[in-house]
């Protein structure tokens, strides 16, 4: 077992890459509400270091409020086709205005659109009332860069603790940790 979890994921994010058939950068993001309720949605990691892991979104958003309240988040990272694993857990912050300007310009043009014309997770009255802003945004834009709006951005979640899963028949599975210490992490082992 490597003594080092972000070496031990790169190896596991490299061969994901190489056998899941969609987006093996997917990932469960678990938050806790004010009302201490757990909520989760699969969004993309769009880039990791060994100082965390980072993702995008709308700053309005349930997840956006909600991390916003209590930075202790939780992901998820499950290859099928590995029969493997991640849990990561820690606390996030939000990236620089340059970071989230940089992966904003690097999007497709029309989820740039999409970012300007969603007001994320908020209700919406009717599909053909989003389309409209859609239709609005590209106008506005037309012929020009779609700049990043004030309300869009990134977090970084700095983690504190790993569990590597390693599937293995009749349920004897591999269960690995890496709690982060004053003096680096010391690893451990759980049962299937």
């Amino acid at each position: 077992m490597s003594e080092d979890p972000f070496k031990k994921f790169g190896e596991w994010f490299a061969a994901a890459e190489g056998s899941e058939p969609n987006d093996p950068n997917a990932m469960t993001v678990a938050t806790v509400g004010e009302n201490g309720r757990p909520s989760v949605r699969i969004l993309l990691l769009k880039s990791w270091d060994k100082s965390g892991f980072s993702f995008y979104g709308n700053l309005g958003s349930r997840k956006a409020r909600e991390m916003q309240a209590n930075n202790h988040v939780a992901l998820l990272f499950h290859w099928k086709s590995l029969a493997r694993q991640v849990r990561i857990e820690g606390t996030v912050t939000q990236v620089s205005d340059a970071q989230a300007d940089a992966y904003f310009a690097s999007r497709p043009r029309m989820s740039q659109i999409g970012a300007w014309a969603s007001e994320q997770s908020r209700p919406l009255p009717s599909r053909e009332l989003f389309e409209s802003r859609v239709e609005e945004v590209e106008t506005r834009f037309r012929g020009q860069p779609v700049p990043r709006p004030e309300f869009w951005s990134g977090w970084k979640l700095a983690p504190d603790y790993f569990e590597f899963w390693q599937g293995i028949d009749f349920r004897l599975h591999d269960r690995f940790t890496f709690s982060k210490t004053a003096s680096g992490w010391e690893t451990g082992r759980l049962y299937p």
